[in-house]
């Protein structure tokens, strides 16, 4: 039912926020708008606020939506109405009609990604495992506890921006570089091949295929120290590395907190290599029942999540060029499925995009607004496909239009109609197709 509901509040409010792109620049450009209608079929709710406006539908097929202008199709328009007409509009008024849709997409994407950017986006550092022998990031001589800084000097703070940064380089393929920090801090330059990678991995873990795998565990690398604590008190810095406790090594994080966890109210000293140096660092635990049972606790946490978070100018910035950079991907892998050098198994229909919607309302409201986002993106790149269906296909016929110095013909239109659906039907179908494997899959 999680996701049933939230695959339906996903797909409303971008529906309603691309129809309401045409809508709003036909009444700017003076065109009557019949019906605005949420879904298709039969009507389930019919408004119309005053005699002769807008009827505002809810229909029973919630998959679409449509706005309904005066003069579109075969309707028969007052002579009084006639300047109201979408078709007696200037061509470049329909086209501006046209591409509000999916222009209202990317915007919404914008919108959503730039809130979240000034919110700030929680996310796991990438830290990375010992690689398997043989694969790429054992060759380019990662090792335990190395964290990816930069791609190809892009700086990434997640595992989600590295996720995006290679799956964007290995469309291109060749080779890229990772700037990873050791355990001791130091800053070191790696190169990572991808030529045992092709396009048709990107539907696999091709994360795990190079040899990057997060951590199994985590230095002792002191991430957050809360304000008041005994941490705080006695002069611990975050950065610092626990490398000993009274004397004995510490080898992880898990190692570190069981011997601060077995000294309640009892001092302990802390041996932590900072800048460079080594520092001996005395405090004492304080003392907190867990389940009936004494434990000492200092206040710190791992440097293992982050908060990816910008102020309000770089935040519009970032998400302009991360709408930008999800349309050209898109349109990228679109070509390379073409050409055959990516496989059809990466396009996913309305199944798998209703259950990433729903794991990810699952997990809270930030992952839900992220999928929200780039299915906006996705939404907008696909109607823009110049398939005489949707607007892209309206907007070729715009663009012959001002090169012949005439409309395309009815017969040219409807014989473009017909290839359209045809096209939109077949690619539905693997759509589809490729979600029901995939379910049978897992």
């Amino acid at each position: 039912m999680l996701t049933f509901f939230s695959f339906l509040l996903a797909l409303s409010i971008l529906i309603v926020f691309h129809e309401m792109g045409h809508y709003w620049v036909a009444r700017l450009c003076g065109v009557k708008v019949l019906r605005f209608s949420l879904g298709f079929g039969k009507p389930l709710y019919v408004k119309q606020f005053q005699p002769g406006g807008t009827e505002w539908v809810v229909a029973a097929f919630p998959l679409g939506g449509y706005v309904k202008m005066l003069g579109e199709q075969d309707d028969q328009v007052n002579p009084a109405d006639l300047p109201f007409a979408f078709n007696r509009q200037s061509v470049w008024k329909r086209i501006c009609i046209v591409a509000a849709g999916p222009m209202a997409n990317f915007i919404l994407a914008i919108f959503i990604y730039w809130g979240l950017f000034v919110y700030g986006m929680p996310g796991q550092r990438p830290l990375l495992e010992t690689p398997m022998a043989k694969t790429a990031a054992a060759v380019a001589g990662i090792t335990h506890w190395d964290v990816i800084e930069q791609i190809d000097a892009e700086p990434v703070q997640t595992w989600e921006d590295v996720n995006w940064l290679l799956a964007k380089k290995l469309v291109d393929g060749g080779e890229l570089n990772l700037a990873v920090r050791n355990v001791e801090g130091q800053l070191l330059q790696k190169r990572l091949l991808l030529t045992g990678l092709t396009g048709n991995d990107l539907d696999k873990d091709f994360l795990t295929k190079l040899g990057l795998h997060p951590a199994k565990t985590v230095p002792a690398r002191l991430g957050r120290i809360l304000p008041g604590s005994p941490a705080e008190h006695a002069g611990l810095q975050v950065g610092d590395l626990v490398i000993a406790v009274n004397s004995k090594p510490v080898f992880d994080w898990n190692n570190f907190t069981e011997s601060v966890r077995a000294k309640p109210e009892k001092t302990v000293v802390l041996d932590v290599q900072r800048q460079g140096s080594t520092h001996a660092i005395a405090v004492i635990p304080k003392r907190e029942l867990d389940n009936g049972k004494a434990i000492g606790r200092i206040g710190v946490a791992p440097a293992v999540l982050v908060k990816a978070q910008y102020p309000l100018g770089q935040a519009f910035v970032r998400s302009a060029l991360k709408c930008w950079d999800t349309s050209i991907f898109s349109l990228k892998i679109l070509g390379r499925m073409i050409t055959g050098d990516v496989s059809w198994r990466n396009l996913s229909g309305p199944v798998t995009i209703a259950q990433v919607t729903g794991e990810a309302a699952s997990i809270g409201w930030l992952p839900y607004l992220m999928i929200i986002a780039a299915v906006s993106v996705s939404l907008g790149v696909m109607n823009l496909l110049p398939l005489p269906i949707l607007d892209g296909g309206h907007l070729m016929y715009y663009m012959v239009e001002i090169l012949k110095g005439s409309p395309v013909s009815v017969q040219a239109m409807e014989i473009g109609q017909r290839i359209g659906i045809a096209l939109l039907v077949l690619l539905m179908s693997l759509a589809l197709y490729n979600d029901i494997v995939r379910l049978l899959g897992q």
